[in-house]
């Protein structure tokens, strides 16, 4: 298992348009890095002004930076077009999670329900003919082989039929239970994901604020 404390932002988000979301808010922070640098080696005393070449160079790298939180800007709106159809696929999802889930209740109360007739069958000492088994009519049109069988062979058979139904219905709920327990994997990722790429741009965004004032108020 990764230790978290050595895992990068790339390495926690995986999904294409969120890494290019990650990759616009760095390619922004390291021109704010470089305006900052270049603004530091450029400083002169208030007496004297910064050269033309200077002026230009701080310019044009001030233009870029606006460019770079341009395509910040629009790329975190997208991000939010992104999270709002995300959760409308999660809305979609949990629907049919209910529902998965209301049919895995109803076999649960047909399992307890089979549970409690199996525990009445076994109360009777063995009467085999008051086990909750489909009529004979019914179980021969299901088995026509069985037509010809005496009566202890066809209550054997009878049985039988009932133990696999009863199985197909275990593995049925087995099946359902699995694709549950995926979906809420996947969207608790999902959510997990996404909430600590908001609060990754929120911070950027906010940190910024000040630098972009500064440059506003002195040039």
């Amino acid at each position: 298992m990764s230790d978290l404390s050595t895992m990068t932002s790339s390495d926690i988000v995986q999904d294409p348009f969120l890494q290019s979301v990650l990759a616009a808010s760095t390619q922004a922070r390291q021109q704010c890095v470089q305006l900052i640098d270049l603004a530091e080696s450029s400083a002169i005393p208030p007496s004297r002004t910064l050269s033309k070449d200077t002026r230009i160079h701080l310019s044009a790298q001030q233009r870029q930076l606006n460019a770079d939180l341009a395509s910040l800007r629009q790329a975190s709106r997208e991000s939010i077009f992104e999270v709002r159809a995300t959760k409308q696929d999660t809305a979609e999802a949990r629907q049919e999670v209910d529902r998965l889930h209301l049919q895995l209740q109803n076999l649960y109360y047909e399992e307890r329900h089979l549970r409690g007739e199996i525990s009445a069958c076994e109360s009777y000492d063995h009467q085999f003919q008051q086990l909750p088994l489909i009529p004979v009519d019914e179980f021969l049109q299901l088995k026509p082989e069985h037509a010809d069988d005496d009566e202890k062979p066809m209550m054997f058979a009878r049985i039988n039929h009932e133990l696999a139904e009863r199985e197909a219905l275990e593995q049925q709920r087995q099946e359902l239970l699995k694709r549950k327990q995926a979906l809420i994997a996947e969207n608790k990722k999902r959510k997990e994901d996404l909430a600590s790429l908001d609060k990754d741009l929120e911070t950027f965004i906010d940190a910024a604020k000040p630098i972009q004032s500064l440059f506003e108020k002195q040039y």
